[in-house]
């Protein structure tokens, strides 16, 4: 009996690290869909750890990022998913950025005759790139663009380099909502993704959100505990990263950049949030190529 109490106890225990680090239990299914609670058509999409929205108006839906990287009948489990919410036509999917990781996987909305809108940095970057996962934009955005269907309102906006070159925060205004990707983590240490991340550029983004009429986030990987974020969120991450950042830079003057700073600095403050331990070296070593080389 106390054999099956402890093997019972370790499985609740791995859950809960699971959920707290914002990563499906490990009983929750790949493929997962949610209305967002208190809007007339405003959904979330989920497969495994990427997340995506959707907008079911009365002339037709609003899709974002396909999230299908390494997962071939991602897209399909996606159209899929709108299917059992509306049979309305897929008359757009945006990409919030032009990373394959979000983005690859559309064919099916292609195919369903969906146009496709990115900001004018993905759609040069895909053509380079030329990946044959990922459908190309038919449409660009520079700075701003409205999309206006069936009631709704998407804004995107283009608030400059932050986690990537071609990022569009999408706002829904009558909801206050804001749909943003891998720049602001909700209750956690970012990770890779401050592989090309521009540390200056994107605390001036993340000001530029938090001055935007909002109040709930949808991230493009699930929250802690699934939970969507709020601008305490938003202000926690720009705190963070400012620290990150002062903590480094009094190291990289010293020369203690790549190493010894990668792997034994501590950022104590932090030490209870999900991915601290896993994803603090990532954001250590970003900074360290900003202080230590400048780049």
């Amino acid at each position: 009996m106390r054999r099956i109490f402890m093997i019972a106890l370790a499985c609740a225990a791995m859950t809960a690290q699971a959920m707290s680090q914002g990563q499906p239990a490990a009983q929750a299914p790949q493929i997962e869909t949610r209305k967002v609670e208190g809007t007339e058509g405003v959904y979330r999409f989920r497969n495994h750890n990427s997340q995506a929205m959707f907008i079911v108006t009365s002339e037709g839906v609003i899709a974002t990022d396909p999230v299908s990287y390494g997962r071939p009948t991602g897209g399909e489990q996606y159209l899929a998913e709108i299917r059992k919410v509306t049979n309305q036509p897929i008359r757009y999917v945006v990409y919030s950025h032009h990373h394959f990781d979000h983005i690859a996987g559309g064919r099916a909305f292609k195919e369903a005759g969906a146009r496709f809108v990115a900001h004018e940095t993905a759609r040069q970057r895909l053509v380079a790139l030329n990946d044959p996962n990922t459908v190309l934009p038919d449409e660009t955005v520079g700075r701003r663009r409205t999309i206006r269907l069936g009631g709704t309102e998407l804004e995107l906006t283009h608030v400059g380099l932050n986690h990537s070159d071609s990022t569009l925060v999408m706002r829904l205004p009558k909801e206050r909502i804001v749909f943003v990707v891998d720049l602001l983590a909700v209750g956690q240490i970012p990770g890779r993704g401050m592989i090309d991340f521009y540390p200056f550029q994107a605390e001036d983004s993340i000001k530029q959100i938090l001055a935007m009429d909002w109040e709930r986030l949808i991230p493009g990987h699930p929250g802690v505990n699934g939970r969507l974020g709020t601008k305490k969120d938003a202000q926690d991450q720009l705190v963070f990263l400012q620290d990150a950042s002062a903590a480094v830079k009094a190291e990289a003057q010293q020369g203690r950049c790549w190493e010894p700073v990668e792997s034994t600095l501590k950022l104590p403050k932090y030490a209870m949030w999900p991915g601290y331990e896993a994803n603090l070296p990532f954001v250590l070593r970003r900074y360290c190529g900003l202080w230590g080389r400048g780049t």
